[in-house]
């Protein structure tokens, strides 16, 4: 494991499309499948991950307490399932099952839309607005496995409220910090292991 930060993409980015299959229903999901929400939630993350189970129940209850809010959310996973089939879509979906996610959880195969995100680590995060420029990249909350602070998803939901509310985010944003994501040998993008 190889502690790895956010590459903390610089805001107002547009948001890049991508067209993935959900692995709970096999749609296929892309930006436009959140055409109607006034916020977007683009998260970065994986089954096996001990970053991400630390605050995988969060994720949930952020799904849920976001859910008729207008907000639209999608986790992507981007792990190579040859270095770690535990991440595999078959796993992700179990995870989606237990975890009660109300949004989709789509399998990144290519990894090109983690590139295209410059998303780094697992749990990875970047929030857009209605017009789908990056507003907020980073961590959840200050929360690490092992650090005894409480799971709150804090930062994020910060965000979150600021869009609906049509308010500024302050640009003092912490990165994410977790699991590098796991690239297929010889498709490290350029950024990997450049932090």
């Amino acid at each position: 494991m190889t502690l790895t930060p956010s590459t903390m993409l610089a805001l107002g980015t547009p948001a890049p499309d991508f067209k993935l299959p959900d692995v709970l229903t096999n749609k296929t999901i892309s930006l436009e499948t959140f055409g109607d929400k006034t916020a977007l939630v683009v998260m970065f993350i994986c089954q096996h991950c001990p970053f991400v189970k630390h605050l995988q129940e969060e994720l949930a209850n952020i799904g849920s307490d976001y859910h008729n809010r207008g907000v639209g959310i999608v986790a992507i996973s981007s792990n190579s399932v040859e270095t770690h089939p535990q991440d595999a879509p078959e796993h992700l979906k179990a995870m989606a099952l237990t975890l009660g996610f109300s949004f989709p959880y789509c399998y990144d195969e290519t990894q090109e839309v983690a590139i295209a995100y410059t998303a780094a680590c697992t749990p990875d995060f970047f929030v857009f607005d209605r017009s789908r420029r990056l507003v907020y990249r980073g961590q959840l909350d200050d929360s690490r496995p092992g650090n005894n602070q409480p799971v709150t998803g804090k930062d994020l939901r910060e965000a979150i409220d600021a869009v609906l509310a049509g308010d500024p985010i302050s640009e003092n944003q912490k990165p994410s910090i977790g699991c590098n994501i796991k690239w297929k040998p010889g498709h490290e993008p350029a950024y990997y292991g450049a932090g």
